[in-house]
């Protein structure tokens, strides 16, 4: 009895050791051997494919986005066995990607062709897993190997382009059958990690200046953040964490540091502008800026102080066009699909400041004291397209911001920061991280932690920062490079699979 039920257990706990591989765990060379034992039960469980990804895929989002469940036990204000099947709904439908790409793979070809078939169908469902219902692409393969050897690749084929690399070594691996099929899978493998290791030595950008640069993290309770008797408070607390920042060339403070609406926060913004100019630096906020006459609101980076380091008093002007509003919006926590249908039904539902308007998918860089920053707030860093979409020639650095008291305790601030450290290597430009309660980062063109504030913390880091110039050729190539090659390796193995026909 117990034999019958191996295949569908080991497909569960090859999906749980995944989490494993990702931070904080960091495990990376647990990747490639984990998915190869979900492969080999697929070969078992040949008539049952699209079973055995969804088994595979609910083992890895179960353990791997279980941080999710923090925030809607801590604050959507719904009971205990709610929570749990909301969170069981989401990992039945994360877990239907994986389920697909097996399903086609299964249905159309025969194990030995799997390496070659794979990676399209992998890379397809992926795809789609960042593009349906606004997109989820969290915990995707590639970004756990930040700091393998692999991720020399990462500046010319991307986090897709490793998870494709991670699909074929592993379906090699799953179908070793003989000596012979274990040496050319060990090959394989063993040929990726070393050119992936010498790839990592080569630097595509150039250095440019250094520039001083200081963040702030408030450490604000969640609980506090949108209640307006803290407002003054939270706007005390990171002025002091500022006092001693002042010299920098650059202060970031993070994703909605300000709690006030920006019409409202005038006097408090023209005295951070003020003391900016006088201290001859800039500093970038996150705030809600909100439109009385259209009833709109944006999450916003605005940047008071100097924009030039020749910048005449004053630069900081309210609306004026220095500024980013964020595109990739949070459902739920930023918007609520079908509104009016669920806002009644739970609070997690109608939490505070969740009806915000889009910014556009292309803005321009934040220029602050001379620096240009492309920026992104919270989840919109897991998007690589709109990410590199905003650099561009001039840009020195990117910059994103982020509050991940949401999610307490748990490894989803560190899975956050690890999709940072990935858009830094496949850009070839340093990553300042700013968050409420962490994690607060500098992170170098080489998607390396310089240096990090501890979470749950109320304090200030400074470090140089080597602003870079010039691009990457994922910058030029992005996505395409990776579907180019998936589709070769697929119409061949269609071609072989015509053959034995």
């Amino acid at each position: 009895m117990l034999k019958r039920f191996t295949p569908y257990l080991l497909l569960i706990a090859s999906g749980l050791s995944l989490t494993l591989a990702f931070a904080p765990f960091s495990m990376w060379a647990l990747t490639i051997p984990a998915l190869a034992i979900a492969i080999r039960q697929l070969i078992k469980l040949k008539h049952k494919p699209f079973l055995a990804g969804w088994l595979f895929g609910m083992g890895w989002f179960g353990a791997g986005v279980s941080w999710v469940h923090v925030s809607i036990a801590d604050f959507g204000g719904l009971p205990l066995i709610a929570s749990i099947g909301l969170m069981a709904l989401l990992c039945g439908y994360l877990a239907l990607y994986p389920a697909l790409a097996f399903k086609l793979t299964a249905k159309y070809f025969k194990p030995q062709l799997w390496p070659l078939a794979l990676p399209l169908f992998w890379v397809l469902a992926e795809w789609l897993r960042s593009w349906m219902l606004s997109g989820f692409p969290w915990l995707s393969l590639g970004y756990s190997q930040i700091n393998g050897p692999l991720a020399g690749f990462a500046p010319i084929i991307g986090e897709t382009g490793l998870t494709a690399l991670i699909v074929i070594s592993a379906a090699s691996l799953a179908i070793i059958n003989s000596k012979r099929t274990f040496l050319s899978a060990s090959a394989i493998t063993a040929s990726l990690l070393i050119c992936g290791a010498l790839l990592y030595q080569h630097t595509w950008v150039s250095p440019s200046k250094t520039y001083s640069v200081s963040m702030v993290q408030g450490n604000i309770p969640q609980s506090l953040r949108w209640v307006p008797e803290q407002d003054a408070a939270t706007m005390q607390t990171y002025l002091e964490l500022t006092e001693t920042v002042w010299g920098s060339n650059l202060i970031i403070w993070p994703e909605a540091a300000v709690p006030k609406l920006e019409p409202l926060a005038q006097p408090y913004l023209s005295q951070l502008n003020e003391r900016a100019f006088k201290e001859n630096t800039a500093l970038i906020t996150g705030i809600v800026n909100f439109n009385w006459e259209t009833d709109e609101a944006w999450n916003n980076l605005i940047v008071v102080g100097k924009k030039t380091p020749d910048a005449t008093y004053p630069n900081y002007q309210y609306f004026h066009n220095n500024r980013f509003s964020k595109h990739h919006l949070l459902p739920v926590g930023e918007f609520v699909p079908f509104e009016s249908l669920l806002r009644p039904l739970a609070p997690i539902f109608d939490l505070p400041m969740s009806s915000f308007s889009r910014g556009d998918f292309q803005q321009q860089n934040l220029e602050a004291n001379g620096i240009k920053l492309a920026p992104a707030i919270c989840f919109e860093i897991a998007f690589p397209r709109q990410v590199t979409a905003n650099v561009n020639g001039d840009t020195d650095m990117i910059i994103t911001v982020s509050n991940d008291a949401w999610f307490g305790k748990s490894h989803g601030p560190a899975q956050h920061l690890q999709i940072a450290q990935m858009r830094a290597l496949e850009l070839g430009r340093p990553v300042l991280r700013a968050t409420n309660n962490g994690i607060t980062a500098f992170i170098d063109h080489k998607g390396r932690i310089d240096a990090r504030l501890p979470q749950f913390e109320s304090a200030n880091i400074s470090a140089p920062v080597i602003a870079t110039k010039g691009f990457t050729p994922y910058y030029h190539l992005q996505d395409y490079g990776v579907w180019l090659f998936v589709l070769v390796l697929f119409i061949c193995a269609w071609r072989l699979k015509k053959a034995a026909d």
